[in-house]
């Protein structure tokens, strides 16, 4: 398992194919799974690369937060396509040389004792658990789902623009919670035409600030967007 390198562009090329149809690398939140790939990239996907580059720019938006998201971080061979090796070279500074402060090896242990590796993986183990119990317990219990319907502007740059793109880029955003409906070309005026695009929301999970984001991030097509419509189901 692997993308191969995931610092040249064949390497997120893989990686954009395998986001494809999934929103995270594992499952349906954001996990140590996706900061590990994450970490591993050393520049965004190129806007060709919609897939890859939406789900880099969400990922982004954890950044301060990483460390509490779930899961535990594997190597990179762990996540992606069976029968694509990883080749990502590693940013780990080089060993230090075996023969340079012999006599300080003694009295520094570089890779912790048993006991601590022995506690990291019980909390680990402890933290799964609790999730695993959280979620139970959230889908036992019946509650009333908010949602809204959203009608959404987006305004290419230009006549040039490719609009069939620009429309692929926007449905290409996947999130718990968001599901994209029809849409239709508008025209604005010299030739220039927006995209006229509805979907539906579930309020505590999305919002239109993160659609914006998102939708801009697309920068090589996209000039802004606006919320043409707003309406609570």
């Amino acid at each position: 398992m692997g993308f191969g390198d995931l610092k040249t562009p064949a390497g997120l090329k893989v990686l954009n194919e395998f986001l494809a149809d999934k929103s995270y690398l594992e499952g349906f939140v954001p996990s140590q799974a996706d900061v590990a790939v994450f970490d591993a990239i050393s520049s965004p996907p190129s806007a060709d690369l919609c897939h890859a580059l939406r789900w880099f720019n969400h990922i982004k938006s954890y950044q301060k937060d990483k460390a509490s998201l779930p899961g535990v971080k594997k190597p990179l061979g762990q996540y992606g396509p069976a029968g694509v090796a990883d080749t990502t070279a590693s940013s780990a500074p080089a060993a230090k040389d075996d023969d340079d402060d012999d006599d300080d090896d003694d009295d520094i242990d570089l890779f912790g004792s048993d006991d601590e590796v022995t506690e990291s993986a019980e909390a680990a183990r402890i933290k799964e658990e609790r999730l695993a119990e959280y979620a139970a317990r959230k889908a036992k219990k019946p509650t009333l789902i908010a949602k809204s319907s959203i009608l959404l502007d987006v305004k290419p740059w230009d006549d040039e623009t490719d609009m069939a793109k620009l429309e692929e880029c926007v449905r290409s955003i996947q999130m718990d919670g968001l599901l994209w409906g029809q849409s239709k070309l508008v025209p604005v005026g010299y030739g220039i035409r927006k995209l006229q695009i509805g979907c539906v929301v579930e309020d505590d999970k999305v919002g239109t600030d993160i659609l914006e984001e998102q939708i801009t991030a697309f920068e090589d097509y996209v000039q802004s967007m606006d919320v043409a419509a707003f309406n609570k189901i």
